[in-house]
């Protein structure tokens, strides 16, 4: 899309979008839809709760944090009606019946997408499905009034995607941070592992920002502090929660950090309860301007979800994945340090038992937590980019927004112009910044620049809690 302003920049030397002096005429307005009421399942059908499907783990004996992982209930009843999948053509199949049965699985999801797109609420599937979330705490005593960040990944990537960026954040000085959490949608890393019998043919990006507002809302504790969190997080009172619905957190201010999917839902969680946010920093979201109405022109989703449907997801062991992935450009363009997290974090080791009647040994291979399936499941979803697009313009102007953006040639969605407009569609209280060694993939292709330009935000907006490093770098 081409703009009036945007003729004489040239985009490649920019350090941050400008302020475009107006908009052109829009478009008439985008349809939006209400978010179905956000609550945890009764507590009768989550007993007992699943069991970690990964070990507890600690990070490095350096780090002034430690991390636990946790267990919550998402929230419940589900936006759309379960539909199952049909089964998967095998890995080992010829390369032209893969890319047929790919194809024939896009055509049956575009299907199903389509037949449910009038599905009233209460048709939403009934099953209970479960949020794995990472704790970071600081080990010494922690200040109540420092901060909380709240991350959540992009599609295709689980909860530890972030690591690298946190190292880099928990090695600086410069913030007085008390408590850092990680979320993870239903469809990836361990939380696809406690739903995998549950995940069907279709989902709704706007489930993601009710399962986000459902555990800020009635599973985040009142306060951060050193003390030891049992694995499956209590309900606060209802007071709490109740209080938390009208005017937020008492006891913790809020920054909310998403990527990509992550940064689209966690914008409609602040659109639906601003309440709970203090600031929002986006990472390249997927918060599109409404260019085409009809899913058939969009042919960028549909060449992800084919792409997706075609990726390798199990391998005879870490090194091989590890080894393969490198073979792909888009692996490729990562931090080491992010793929070792990858490799670590996104896959599992899967037992096969030998076949009836046989004495071979039981195998053992190892296969990605989020079935790629999944992820082009949730590629499909089309309408809830469009949407938080429309509303943008309505985020609470209390809460600071602050892009993080790639390099413009890189720029996905429309390209530089669009992503001008985009950054500066809430004009108050807003600010963005470009990094231009990376795609849209700024976590995993540059995670201390992404670290520093968090840390950046947060020095600026918060400089009451600059520690006293900080404050003595600066005399």
């Amino acid at each position: 899309m081409s703009s009036l302003w945007d003729k004489d920049i040239d985009f490649s030397r920019l350090s941050s979008y400008p302020k475009p002096p107006s908009f052109l005429p829009g478009r008439p307005p985008f349809p939006t839809r209400s978010l179905f009421p956000v609550y945890p399942p009764p507590s009768s059908l989550i007993t007992p709760p699943p069991a970690l499907p990964s070990p507890q783990r600690s990070i490095s004996p350096s780090s002034p944090f430690t991390l636990s992982t946790h267990i919550v209930p998402a929230a419940w009843l589900r936006s759309t009606p379960y539909v199952p999948l049909p089964s998967v053509k095998g890995e080992s199949a010829a390369k032209e019946e893969r890319k047929k049965a790919a194809k024939d699985m896009l055509d049956f999801l575009n299907k199903v997408r389509d037949e449910t797109a009038s599905s009233r609420p209460e048709e939403g599937h009934k099953w209970v499905l479960w949020n794995a979330v990472n704790r970071y705490v600081k080990k010494q005593p922690v200040n109540p009034n420092g901060l909380t960040l709240f991350f959540v990944h992009a599609n295709g990537f689980n909860k530890e995607i972030w690591e690298t960026v946190l190292h880099e954040i928990f090695n600086s000085p410069t913030r007085d941070i008390a408590e850092v959490w990680s979320f993870e949608a239903v469809q990836t890393g361990d939380s696809a592992l406690l739903n995998m019998d549950k995940l069907g043919a279709i989902y709704d990006w706007t489930d993601n920002a009710r399962d986000i507002l459902n555990f800020l809302t009635y599973f985040l504790p009142t306060t951060a502090s050193t003390t030891p969190l049992p694995v499956h997080l209590p309900q606060v009172d209802a007071v709490e929660s109740e209080s938390r619905k009208k005017f937020g957190f008492k006891h913790r201010t809020l920054v909310g950090v998403g990527h990509s999917f992550g940064g689209c839902t966690s914008t409609l969680a602040a659109l639906t309860n601003p309440s709970l946010y203090s600031s929002l920093i986006l990472i390249d979201p997927v918060i599109v301007a409404p260019m085409y109405y009809e899913k058939a022109k969009d042919t960028h989703i549909q060449d992800l979800t084919l792409g997706s449907l075609l990726r390798r997801e199990r391998w005879q062991s870490r090194e091989e994945a590890k080894a393969t992935m490198l073979k792909n450009p888009f692996f490729a363009a990562w931090h080491p340090d992010v793929l070792n997290s990858y490799i670590d974090h996104g896959l599992y080791a899967h037992t096969l038992p030998p076949a009836p009647g046989s004495n071979d040994k039981p195998t053992e291979q190892i296969l990605l937590k989020m079935p790629a399936v999944q992820e082009s499941v949730a590629f499909l979803e089309s309408l809830t980019p469009y949407e938080v697009w429309e509303r943008l313009k309505d985020v609470d102007e209390r809460i600071a927004l602050f892009w993080i953006m790639p390099k413009p040639e890189n720029t996905k969605f429309g390209g530089p112009p669009e992503a001008q407009m985009r950054v500066w569609r809430r004009r108050k209280n807003a600010s963005n910044t470009i990094v231009h060694e990376a795609g849209h993939l700024i976590p995993q292709e540059a995670p201390r620049a992404c670290a520093e330009e968090i840390l950046g935000f947060l020095s600026r907006q918060y400089p009451e809690l600059s520690s006293s490093e900080d404050v003595k770098a600066k005399l």
